[in-house]
Formats: structure tokens, C-alpha cells, sequence
């Protein structure tokens, strides 16, 4: 089971994490919420934390 987060509209979101490659070549994980959990789920790495949009309610993962 992968990272939960309930925002302040008690909506919980599930923290997913995909590699990409980018235009140059390089390759990068990015992490994003989704309101399903899938196979690609995962928890929260080191140095980052959860920030919550205030007028959306969507959270993000932040660089602590």
C-alpha cells in the first residue's frame, strides 16, 4: 500500500511514481496523486514533503 493523503476537502489521494525519459535523453521519476490506487503506487521519498494547492485542494510533492 502506497502513501494516502486526505486534503482539507476529506478527498484522499494516492501517490503514484513513474520514470520518464526527456526531450535531452535524461531520465527523471516524477511522482503524482491520483484518487485511485494502482499497481504503481508507492510512498514518500526522503527530502520531500506534501504541499496542498489552497484554492484546488489537489496535493503535490514538494522538495522539503
Amino acid at each position: 500500500m502506497g502513501y494516502s493523503f486526505k486534503n482539507s476537502k476529506g478527498k484522499t489521494y494516492y501517490l503514484h511514481t513513474k520514470d520518464v525519459v526527456l526531450k535531452g535523453g535524461r531520465n527523471q521519476t516524477i511522482y503524482y496523486f491520483a484518487k485511485d490506487e494502482r499497481s504503481n503506487s508507492c510512498d514518500l521519498p526522503a527530502g520531500k514533503k506534501i504541499v496542498e494547492n489552497e484554492k484546488t485542494g489537489l496535493p503535490f510533492v514538494k522538495s522539503a
